[in-house]
Parts: structure tokens; C-alpha cells; sequence
């Protein structure tokens, strides 16, 4: 019978570093698709109002949004308590929207502006009056397709 014998003062060989560049590149590349980037920071509370008959928007790079609601907490001493307009990153009054809707047409082609959306988020608490001047202000300005954001409305049968 034959003896096995381990061979002593081999050492285990070191790990090869020539494919770390290559696994860190993946990871920069994946984090970089996957990682969702806020467009605006929002400066009102928005509890979105519950609907049962929700459509999904197709292009959203063509919307544009309108954020109503009361300030937020750290706002709320120099704006107050009333329900704001936000466009973009900054309160607004009325008379504002029409600029606000040339800047965004401004940022698409020509031939896109007719399939442009305004997409209203409106706090659930809000008062009408203010929604029915932006309203106001937005067929002033020509811009005609409106959509108001919500969540689905959930039915608990018992």
C-alpha cells in the first residue's frame, strides 16, 4: 500500500487582483442604472386623494408638476399654514404658472408640446378655490391636458 504524503513548505498562492477593476466597474455601472435620482425636493405635504379610476402616464419625461398643499415643517415658519403652489423647487403665486409652462415647453421639441401633460398633486385637505386658479391659470397659459394625481382606492368587503 502506498503512503500519501502532503508535501510541507507549500505555500497557497496569492489571490489575483487583475479582475478587481473589472468588479468594481460592474458596480459603479449597476448603481448607476438602477439608482433613481428625486427630480424636485417637496416643500408641501401632498397626501394624495384616493380614486378608482387611475390611469397610468405613458411619457413622463413629458409632465410637468404642480405640487398644492401646506407647507412642510421646516417651511412652515416663513410660509405659514395656508396651502402653497410649488413649481419645481420654489412656492409660486398664480400669476407665475404661465411662466412656468413656457420654461417647461421651452425644454421639449416643438413637435412633442401638443402631448405635454400637467400633472396636478394636490393635497387631499386642500380647498378648491386654490386648485380652480391654477386651473384658471393653466388655460390661460394653453395648457389644456390636466391630470390629478391619486392612489388607488382600497374596498375592504366583510
Amino acid at each position: 500500500m502506498a503512503k500519501i504524503r502532503k508535501k510541507g513548505g507549500k505555500e497557497t498562492p496569492a489571490i489575483s487582483t487583475a479582475s478587481l477593476p473589472d468588479i468594481i466597474f460592474i458596480l459603479l455601472f449597476f448603481f448607476m442604472v438602477a439608482t433613481v435620482m428625486r427630480e424636485t425636493e417637496v416643500k408641501v405635504e401632498f397626501k394624495p386623494p384616493k380614486a378608482t379610476e387611475l390611469q397610468k402616464l405613458e411619457k413622463k419625461s413629458l409632465v410637468s408638476y404642480i405640487y398644492i398643499g401646506a407647507p412642510t415643517g421646516k417651511y412652515e415658519e416663513k410660509f405659514g399654514t395656508a396651502p402653497r403652489i410649488q413649481l419645481n423647487d420654489t412656492f409660486a403665486k398664480e400669476t407665475d404658472i404661465n411662466q412656468f409652462i413656457q420654461n417647461e415647453r421651452s425644454k421639449v421639441d416643438e413637435k412633442l408640446i401638443p402631448a405635454m401633460t400637467t400633472s396636478m398633486r394636490v393635497d387631499r385637505d386642500v380647498k378648491m378655490g386654490i386648485v380652480t386658479d391654477v386651473k384658471q391659470e393653466l388655460r390661460k397659459a394653453n395648457a389644456l391636458k390636466i391630470n390629478y394625481s391619486a392612489v388607488p382606492k382600497v374596498d375592504i368587503k366583510r
